[in-house]
């Protein structure tokens, strides 16, 4: 389909530029037919002004036979010079036209295979623990001793896969909200706060896997929307956690710029592959699993978000990882 619409957009830009192309060669063959014209006549006009005996008179027929052949000789070649001109322009432009093509229509390309690969991958984390509802509630009905007991582990269950559904749907609205760039709601926030009332909504889940937390802040104030501002924290703050093993240190870090303020994430957990490094921020990706020795949970959506989320504050997100050794987030937005 790609292939196609990039062959007839170039067949478009050729029709355009050609049609361009002949009606310049058109007025430029009339104008250069008319002006050959107008000094073959002049020197016509010339040849007859000088007065010579009747019998004398051949010479000057002979001379304007050859100025009538000149004439038609050079326009001629003028035809035959302005059909190959058209015929250099007919390649150049379809090789540019084809070139110019492909890069239009490459970010729709993008897009849409983008546009498909999150609806199959939703598709896909939708299924999952709808399945695993369905399976566990057949198995259920099946069960002739099903007690009351076993019927409320059941319900459990299922209630556990609903929050998981919920989560996604959630993370989905989030990315929807984001991609259609609404209006944020702007003011002047203190980076060190936001940091903060991050951190505190963290906190007991550091506290399980017993992860202790270093903070090394400078004040800072930007104009930002405060509420996805610490969303974005807490999205890299939970990753640190979830990433990192029990015991470790999570380094938070905050400093001014001239022009920007920068906010560093660094956990202490397994890394990552350079090869996964250009692809975290892709919507449902994963790292390799021995990321963490534990399983986690999610579905790869925090990190897309996150992104948005700088993006939208006209800012950026950067990741360094060394494997076996830590993994650095960088946020930088403008002051």
């Amino acid at each position: 389909m790609f292939r196609s619409a990039v062959i007839k957009l170039t067949a478009f830009y050729v029709l355009i530029v050609m049609v361009i192309s002949v009606c310049f060669s058109v007025v430029l063959y009339q104008l250069s037919d008319n002006e050959l014209s107008r000094g073959l006549t002049r020197q016509g006009q010339l040849f007859q002004q000088f007065n010579m005996p009747n019998d004398d008179q051949s010479p000057f027929g002979y001379l304007e036979q050859i100025r009538i052949n000149q004439l038609t000789e050079s326009t001629s070649r003028l035809r035959l010079n302005l059909l190959y001109f058209n015929l250099m322009i007919l390649l150049i432009s379809a090789g540019l036209s084809y070139w110019l093509a492909r890069r239009t229509l490459q970010p729709i390309e993008e897009m849409i295979e983008a546009q498909n690969r999150f609806t199959a991958d939703a598709s896909h984390e939708l299924r999952t623990p709808i399945t695993a509802m369905k399976t566990e509630v057949e198995v259920g009905l099946r069960d002739e001793k099903l007690d009351l007991e076993n019927a409320k582990d059941l319900l459990g269950s299922n209630l556990e896969e609903i929050g998981k559904l919920e989560a996604l749907a959630g993370s989905l609205l989030k990315l929807a909200r984001y991609d259609g760039k609404n209006k944020l709601e702007l003011g002047e926030v203190s980076v060190r706060e936001v940091i903060m009332e991050a951190f505190k909504k963290i906190e007991p889940q550091a506290k399980r896997k017993n992860i202790d937390f270093d903070f090394d802040l400078s004040e800072a104030t930007i104009k930002a929307d405060r509420s996805r501002l610490k969303e974005l924290i807490v999205i890299l703050l939970d990753n640190a956690v979830k990433y990192s093993p029990s015991g470790t240190k999570v380094v938070i870090g905050a400093k001014k710029t001239d022009h920007h303020a920068e906010i560093t994430v660094i956990d202490q957990g397994m890394g990552m592959k350079q090869t996964d490094l250009p692809h975290i921020f892709d919507r449902f990706y994963r790292a390799d699993q021995s990321r963490s020795k534990d399983k986690t949970d999610g579905y790869g959506l925090g990190l897309s978000i996150a992104k948005q989320i700088a993006e939208s504050h006209h800012g950026k997100i950067a990741v360094e990882s060394v494997v076996g050794h830590s993994t650095t987030f960088t946020v930088t937005l403008p002051i």
